[in-house]
């Protein structure tokens, strides 16, 4: 990877700073610093205007040489959106037309400048590049016949190969960090998301890290360098309402629920979380639904009596157009370039359109810091399960980029949750780093395996089992270094669900080994034994040391890792075919049919 050019264009014009030199011109002054650390190389560049600026790009870009069978970590824009290795020569498609009055504010297809086509692929905070092909793994005779995945031993494991390209953002804080790579020209390019933005003082601008060797070691390094904490939350269990009740959802429910799952006497700490549903519109958080006639604080209680902790879910920063609050207060709603209230959103279970909240509103926050005094201090819940967070960002004020909104945001969220503790859901992930103590890493599961309108549409935020599947197994690397990783739920009752058992099976493995945070969604009273030894074999699993995830073909992955001393591989096919593996060199072939894995142990 060579140094090629630096690119600032402000005022309509357009300079290339050199690293290391006085870079002075007549509208600003320019910082430019390369140098080694940490075993790697950080580049980071200062702005000093010397008068007022608008800034319209700023990046750095690189030569480089990648092999065509090399893999681009496309990390996609929040928890939600699609997040996975994509051989460098594929394309990222964008959302179609017709869809993005309603879905285009999700992820980054409002946001102008990034390119789209065969070869092009962009990241966001961070992304590496790897080759990631293991010989004689897969091969590419297909079988059918697979059997329901079952434990073997007797394997010996090849030494796998996990050499990375690594580039990570060390400053969020002031605007998301974007690599875009264009295998055609041979071009890796790392731009700060400030277009437009207007200067009038200095600003830390660009500041990201680059390092090379195993995968594992050189995430210890960025994380190291970025200075994060570890996450001091511990690993957690629980139930959720959403994937059985959504938001139809009572008291009477919910404590039948509660009864249920307190009977499984899951380890600690083990949350009992109450969904979108409670609230009498989205935005109104102090206003209860008849349905809970006691209120939200006798739930609270009635869970930690059954010595469970109480979670509640909450969307702050948005608030649904038939809500008393988009009603009372439309100053306190972002808005559109003709003065009306921004829709950031459709969701039919909402009633329709959805508005964003002006987080600078000082109205707002005080609104907000009287929410959470009511939920965490007055009502007694433990967790806060945040949603929709993305939203906030959307619109940025002038002299604000979407990254520093989203940081200040969630700095905001962090100081009124106190102690107590925060899923972020729905979020710009490097805005959550060392901010959240759990965090959605896909997005939601689907009752079904996938959406088939959304994956028409190319929706990279929509519901889907696979697409949460594929960002669980892309972004491991996160658990316990940005945050405990929130893969979303599994669900293994039979009813109302369309999700066959090997692909209960398969979820509910990855899940297990990948996150730090397994909840289940099911009326677990419902349960059969075969089910409740499921669940407390994927419990088991929690403890395992990960220590590698491969893609071997598309949809088709290895996950090593290690518990009490032994190696174990498990192969997950989210493929709707069979496939046969190879796990070394000279081994049989190993069959396994559509959505079916299979862990085998070392010898």
């Amino acid at each position: 990877m060579q140094f090629r050019q630096a690119v600032l264009r402000v005022n309509d014009k357009t300079y290339n700073p050199l690293p290391g030199r006085a870079n002075s011109f007549d509208e600003i002054h320019i910082d430019f610093q390369h140098q080694p650390e940490n075993g790697g190389e950080r580049y980071s560049v200062f702005l000093h205007p010397k008068e007022d600026v608008t800034v319209q790009r700023l990046e750095i870009q690189f030569n480089v040489s990648f092999p065509a069978d090399s893999y681009f970590f496309a990390n996609g824009f929040q928890s939600w959106s699609e997040s996975r290795l994509l051989p460098v020569t594929a394309d990222i498609p964008r959302l179609r037309r017709v869809a993005r009055r309603y879905m285009g504010l999700y992820g980054d297809e409002h946001i102008p400048g990034i390119p789209h086509g065969k070869g092009c692929l962009h990241s966001w905070t961070y992304t590496f590049v790897s080759r990631n092909a293991v010989p004689g793994v897969v091969s590419p005779e297909r079988r059918s016949g697979a059997q329901f995945p079952e434990q073997r031993s007797g394997v010996q494991f090849p030494e796998q190969r996990s050499g990375v390209q690594f580039l990570g953002s060390l400053n969020e804080s002031t605007g998301f960090t974007l690599f875009l790579y264009d295998h055609p020209n041979g071009i890796l390019t790392v731009r700060k998301d400030m277009d437009g933005l207007r200067l009038q003082h200095s600003f830390p601008a660009l500041d990201f890290w680059m390092g090379t060797g195993d995968e594992q070691e050189v995430f210890d390094r960025y994380f190291q360098t970025l200075g994060t904490p570890a996450p001091a939350a511990m690993p957690a269990v629980g139930w959720t309402s959403w994937y059985r009740h959504f938001n139809k959802i009572s008291e009477e429910i919910l404590l039948k629920n509660l009864e249920s799952f307190a009977a499984l006497t899951p380890s600690a700490p083990a949350y009992f979380q109450i969904d979108d549903g409670w609230q009498t519109a989205v935005g109104d958080w102090l206003s209860v639904k008849p349905a809970f006639p006691k209120g939200m604080g006798f739930l609270a209680r009635n869970i930690r009596e059954h010595k469970l902790l109480p979670g509640l879910w909450l969307a702050p920063f948005v608030a649904a157009g038939d809500s008393d609050l988009a009603k009372k207060h439309p100053d306190w709603l972002l808005k559109n370039a003709k003065g009306k209230p921004l829709n950031v959103g459709w969701n039919p279970v909402w009633g329709g359109w959805y508005h964003a909240l002006d987080f600078y509103n000082n109205e707002v926050r005080n609104y907000l810091g009287g929410v959470f005094h009511m939920v965490l201090d007055q009502w007694g819940f433990e967790l806060v399960k945040l949603d929709f967070l993305f939203a906030v960002c959307i619109a940025p004020p002038a002299g604000k980029t979407r990254g520093q909104v989203m940081f200040e945001a969630m700095d905001f969220l962090r100081k009124v949750a106190g102690t107590k503790k925060i899923l972020a859901c729905g979020v710009p992930l490097g805005a959550a780093f060392g901010q959240a103590d759990y965090c959605r890493i896909g997005g939601d599961i689907h009752l079904s395996w996938e959406h088939r309108l959304l994956s028409f549409l190319r929706f990279r935020e929509r519901l889907s089992t696979l697409l949460s599947l594929r960002s669980t197994l892309g972004r491991w690397q996160l658990n316990g270094r940005a945050f405990l990783n929130d893969p979303d739920v599994v669900i293994l009752r039979r009813d109302h669900q369309h999700l066959t058992m090997e692909q209960q099976q398969t979820v509910l493995t990855v899940n297990a080994l990948l996150g730090n945070v397994l909840f289940i969604s099911d009326d677990a009273g419902d349960y059969s034994p075969e089910q409740k030894a499921e669940l407390e074999d994927a419990f088991d699993l929690r403890g395992s040391r990960v220590t590698s995830v491969l893609s071997l073909e598309n949809d088709l992955y290895r996950i090593d890792f290690e518990q009490d001393g032994n190696a174990y591989a498990a192969f997950c096919n989210l493929n709707d075919k069979p496939v046969s593996v190879r796990p070394a060199t000279g081994d049989a072939l190993l069959d396994l049919g559509p959505f079916e894995h299979i862990i085998l142990g070392a010898s």
